[in-house]
Parts: structure tokens; sequence; C-alpha cells
């Protein structure tokens, strides 16, 4: 109970911030915590979590309020879409996949969300209107420096700079008693009203909840809502995944990441309804809430509820907010949110995991959130491959290497006379290293008989498969027999795509020696008959799977 408590007091002064810096008013950010920290921690699978707005989600809410030219209830039904997406993705148990994102993808996001945060609060610390994106943010930042100094301005920079100094500097052993959000907040808001100055302010903020309708639906806009609202689903399904990673390292316990998805979903699409901003799993609550000894959903509901009795009675108070003091406060999240793991090494880390990190850091500021993660995902995915591709080995050699199969190959160099070649790939054999197959052939002339070793391939996809029957069709028109040693799994793969058609019958095998005495056979057939050894396989075989 003391754990919820304290969440909701740290939520208040967050949830007003974020309902203003998104465009959509204070009373959306109190609707947004109040609904998704109620049914995520009713539904959702992280005992601890504490849910509701915070900077990514409010980040893109806000793209999409300025997306729709204002119009509120075409922002709501994105968000609606997106808790029925983060449903759809708990169902289908999609919970796990985040775990596969890279690490420097993730890194560049979350900086690059705190780099916004920081860009669209600098109007309002210098008494400014806030701006509509990062690049405004920066072009409008001269003006508001130069009018910053004299009158209102001057002002807001005072209230801007008191609030600063007590979210950055304010002992930690009074946290528990009151969060340097909230002291802020109200030590702001009485200076600004006991000295009278003249500075912006929330305005009123309605009192009670609305009465829940269903968001406005435009036909002509159904492209718009849908990137949105995948937008909104993806990135708050790795928000709250994220944050339930680090409520497991506090508890030593293991949430279900499908069903915090479902609880995630449940709880924005009541948001919606309600007109409130969507949510996630919050971090900063949520370690709160871990800290005064909060242990289960129990937490996130009293949360919720004191929320809910503050919004009951809290209109009149909340009006005389100073905009500067709710940006000094994002300040501070904002800069909480950049990834310092990463940074700090930005000397000694790899240069492509930074490279990566920078790319979708500077994507996510200067043009698009989800264009910046699929980019990151894509630059990360082509520099692995790249690096497997450099680690896999194809070598062509009259026998295998190695002191237990000496006497073999120099065996079967003096009785083949070097008529049997071996062709032993090391390392994954898919589609980034399927190239290297390519010029083989010209290594083999002069054999009767090939073996491919894949004993060493940890896996095979089907680029690899077709090379490899590539290689086999131009070997048996070069009259050389091809036979393939892999793992059992591996020869059933290659029989269901139809390699042994192409190879003949007796051509696939799981053991190394098996192959060489096939091949023997194979040689010692071919020279008494006097006829090239691959007319074995069948001269009609069709190439697998196409």
């Amino acid at each position: 109970m003391f754990g919820g408590l304290t969440a909701g007091v740290v939520a208040l002064p967050l949830a007003l911030a974020f309902g203003v810096s998104s465009g959509a008013g204070p009373a959306a950010g109190l609707y947004g915590a109040i609904a998704v920290g109620l049914f995520a921690s009713l539904f959702g699978g992280t005992k601890p979590q504490v849910s509701g707005p915070t900077g990514p989600m409010t980040v893109v809410f806000a793209s999409a309020i300025a997306g729709f030219s204002g119009d509120f209830r075409l922002a709501l039904a994105t968000v609606l879409l997106a808790g029925a997406l983060q449903v759809v993705f708990g169902l289908f148990r999609l919970g796990g996949v985040v775990r596969y994102i890279p690490y420097p993808v993730i890194s560049g996001f979350m900086t690059g969300i705190g780099v916004i945060i920081i860009l669209l609060q600098t109007g309002p610390l210098l008494g400014a209107k806030a701006a509509s994106s990062p690049m405004a943010a920066i072009l409008a930042l001269p003006a508001a420096v130069s009018g910053a100094f004299s009158g209102p301005g001057l002002h807001a920079v005072l209230l801007s700079a008191i609030t600063l100094a007590v979210v950055f500097f304010y002992p930690v052993r009074l946290t528990r008693i009151a969060p340097s959000p909230l002291t802020a907040l109200i030590l702001g808001t009485v200076i600004a009203s006991a000295f009278h100055l003249d500075v912006a302010t929330i305005g009123a903020v309605p009192a009670g909840l609305p009465t829940p309708s269903l968001p406005a639906v435009d036909i002509h806009q159904l492209g718009r809502l849908a990137s949105l609202g995948l937008a909104l689903a993806v990135l708050g399904s790795i928000d709250s995944l994220l944050t339930s990673l680090v409520a497991d390292s506090l508890t030593r316990d293991r949430h279900n990441p499908n069903r915090e998805l479902i609880g995630q979903g449940i709880g924005n699409m009541v948001a919606a309804l309600f007109g409130g901003l969507p949510g996630a799993g919050a971090t900063m609550r949520t370690v709160v809430n871990i800290k005064a000894g909060g242990s289960s959903q129990l937490s996130g509901v009293i949360h919720a509820l004191v929320l809910l009795a503050l919004v009951l009675g809290l209109g009149p108070l909340a009006s005389g907010i100073p905009l500067c003091v709710l940006a000094g406060i994002l300040v501070k999240v904002g800069v909480d949110i950049l990834d310092y793991r990463l940074l700090r090494l930005l000397r000694s880390a790899p240069k492509s995991d930074l490279a990566v990190m920078v790319v979708v850091l500077a994507i996510t500021v200067l043009v698009d959130l989800m264009v910046a993660v699929a980019a990151g995902v894509t630059m990360a995915a082509l520099l692995l491959t790249l690096r497997i591709t450099r680690q896999t080995r194809i070598q062509i050699k009259e026998a295998p290497g190695g002191l237990d199969n000496r006497e073999t190959e120099q065996a079967l160099q003096q009785e083949t006379d070097f008529g049997v070649r071996i062709i032993a790939i090391r390392g994954p054999f898919f589609f980034g290293t399927a190239s290297l197959m390519q010029g083989k052939i010209g290594a083999l002339l002069g054999a009767r008989v090939a073996v491919v070793d894949c004993l060493d391939v940890p896996f095979m996809d089907i680029s690899a498969v077709f090379a490899l029957s590539s290689m086999v069709e131009r070997c048996r028109a070069a009259g050389i027999r091809t036979l393939v040693v892999s793992s059992a799994e591996q020869r059933d793969k290659l029989i269901s795509l139809g390699l042994d058609r192409l190879t003949g019958p007796g051509a696939l095998f799981t053991e190394l020696d098996e192959a060489l005495a096939e091949a023997r056979r194979s040689l010692a057939d071919a020279e008494g008959a006097g006829e090239p050894v691959s007319t074995t396989a069948s001269s009609t075989a069709s190439s697998p799977v196409a």
C-alpha cells in the first residue's frame, strides 16, 4: 500500500506534465495514468510494475495530434488501435520478441527519445511556447533565448532554475518522504503564486472523469491511423517489457511478457475511451514502488486510485501550476532516459554497434521513431550477417585434416591420385555465405568424386541449399559425382528439398568415413567401367523446390 501511495504521488506531476507536453491537456495525462495504471496492474504479468504515460508514448501521441491537425478524437483512435494490437501481440505470444532487438537499437532509440523531450521543453523553460517538433525547437531556440531575460521570460527562467535545482540535486534520503518531482511542483507553484509571477500556467483542469465514448474514425485517414497505431503498440510493448526486465532484476522474480502485453493493451484501450494519454510500464514509478516496498499488483491499483482521488478534487488547485515548472520536471525525465550505459563506452565499444546507435539516435530525433527502429534493426542485421560471413570458411582439400585423419588422407591420395576431393564447410551456411560456393568448381578439375563435408555447419537455410544444388549440377555436368555429409537433421531437410534427386541415390551421409568409403568404391567402379562417375545420378533430376 505504501509503495502504491508513493508511486501515485510521483505520478501526479509527471501525468500533468506529459498531458501538457502532448497538447491534449493536463487532464488527459491524469486520465491516461488512471486507466493504464489500473488495468495494466489488474491484467498484466509484472507484479510490481506501475504503468502510465511515459516519455516515448507521449512523443508519439503528440505527433499523432499534430498529424491529424489537432483532431483529438482521431488521435485517440490510434490509442484504441494500439491497445487492440498489444492484446493481439500477447495472444500470439510475441512478448519474447523484444529480447531479439539489438541493444544498440534500443540504446539509440531511448537516447533519441530523451533528446526529443529535452528539446521540446527548451521553449517552456525559457518562457516561450512549446515547439511541435525537435527541429522546430532547435530553430526557435535563438528567439526563445533572446526573450528569456526580460519581463515574463525572466520570471520563467527563475522558476525553471529552481525546478531544475530541485529535481537534479534533491537529497536521496528525502525521496521516500516527498519525491523530488512533487516537491518541485509544489515549490514552483507556491513561489509563482506568492510573488505573482507573470508566467504561463496549465489553466483549468476538469474535475471528475469524462463520460466514456468511442474515438472518431475517418476512412480517409486509415493509413495514417494504422501506422501511428502500430508505432504506439510496438513502442508501448518495448517500453513496458524493458521496464519489466528492470523490475525482475530488482525483485529476483520473472514476469509473464505475453500477459503483460495483454494488460497494457487493455489499459490503453480504456484510456482511449476516456480521452486519456497512452501509457506503458514506467521505469521510474516502478522502481519507486519497489523501493518503497511494493511487490504485487495491488501497488499499481492503489497508485491509480490515488490519482483518481486527486482528479476528483484537484482541478482548482492544479490550474495555477506554471508550465515552466512542468518543463523542468520533464527535462529531468529526458535526462534520465539517456542511455549512459553505452554512452560511457563510446571510446571502447565496437564501432559497428556505435554506428547503429548513432544512426538510430539521429533518425529518432530528426525523422521518425518507427523508421528509426526499422532502420536500426535492418542495419544491425546486415552487420551481423557480415560478421557471420567472415567466420565461415569453405576449403577444398584431398582428405580431412587433423591427427586422426592423416593416414586416411595419405591412403586416399595414393589410391585415388587426387581423384577424390573434399569440400569442408566450417561455420554457418546461409544466404550470407552461400556465395562462397561460387567458383569452387574450378578447384575440382581433375577430380572424379567430390565430398561436401557439412558436419561443422550449425545451420543451413534455403539459399545455402540452392547454392549446394547448383554446385551438384555443375559437378555432374563436369563428370564429377557429389556426395554430401551432414547431420541427420540437415540430411532430412536436404532430402525434403529434393537434393537427393540431384545427387542420385546413396549420396547423402551422416558419417564422413562412410562417405569416403563410398567415394573410393564409386571411383573404383567408374575406373573399371571407363565412364564418368557422375552418371550414377539421375540425368533428369529436377532442381530442389523450384
